[in-house]
């Protein structure tokens, strides 16, 4: 079963987490602050499949962690708990590379279901579409559909796992309008995740700003979605 690192210092609320956690059968590490959150990481074992991140901790901020988690892995779900009505804190987690959010005080059952959802997506980001080719070439770009990683000039460009389901998505349907209801089901699995359309265009613009020069790749089609530009001429793909 997976790997969870529970990082909350509000000891009453860890507490009943990490009991629902394990009650579903997840291995559940718990740190109290930020010192104890980068220890767990650092370790080889066990490998940890999850991040539950609160936002405030004695000695600094989630959001602090967050960043350094993505500086060396990309791959991590880590989904923010934040209090009600902080929406700022939601938006400013979202672009440092979160997956997803729970607002405090949360539900056990929605709780599972976020981390269920994004387990699941997870996993399905590591495989590769049957009878598709490895590479998709773009611009300066090169997207390797196995690795599920992306280059530019030979460069990696470190992109969240959410960032690459997006892209992924927008290369398989090259050239055809995806509407953002579409996007979110095919991508983020809406039923479970409960993610919603602003947190669709917080990833979006993410993802845009880290293709810079090659942004207008996705285009905007107003009022129904967006479409990734065909491309034309000499086929690109390996």
């Amino acid at each position: 079963m997976a790997v969870i690192l529970l990082v909350e210092d509000d000891f009453a609320l860890a507490m009943g987490t990490e009991y629902a956690l394990q009650a579903e059968g997840y291995t559940v590490i718990h740190a109290r602050d930020l010192d104890s959150a980068r220890a767990a990481v650092q370790q080889p074992e066990p490998v940890i499949d999850l991040i539950l991140l609160d936002v405030m901790l004695p000695d600094g901020t989630g959001f602090e962690f967050c960043k350094e988690v993505r500086n060396v892995n990309v791959q991590v779900p880590i989904i923010f708990l934040t209090a009600v009505g902080e929406e700022a804190n939601i938006v400013q987690g979202l672009e440092l590379g979160a997956d997803d959010y729970v607002t405090k005080p949360y539900h056990v059952k929605e709780l599972l279901s976020r981390i269920a959802a994004n387990l699941r997506r997870s996993r399905l980001s590591r495989q590769t579409g049957g009878g598709e080719p490895e590479e998709y070439v773009f611009g300066m770009h090169r997207f390797h559909r196995k690795e599920l990683r992306l280059f530019c000039q030979d460069q990696p460009v470190e992109l969240t796992s959410s960032e690459l389901r997006l892209l992924r998505e927008l290369i398989r349907n090259e050239g055809m309008v995806l509407t953002r209801n579409q996007l979110l089901e095919r991508v983020y699995d809406t039923e479970d995740a409960f993610v919603d359309d602003n947190t669709l265009s917080v990833y979006m613009k993410r993802l845009r700003d880290k293709l810079t020069v090659d942004a207008d790749w996705i285009q905007t089609v107003r009022g129904v979605g967006y479409r990734f530009k065909k491309r034309g001429g000499i086929a690109h793909e390996k």
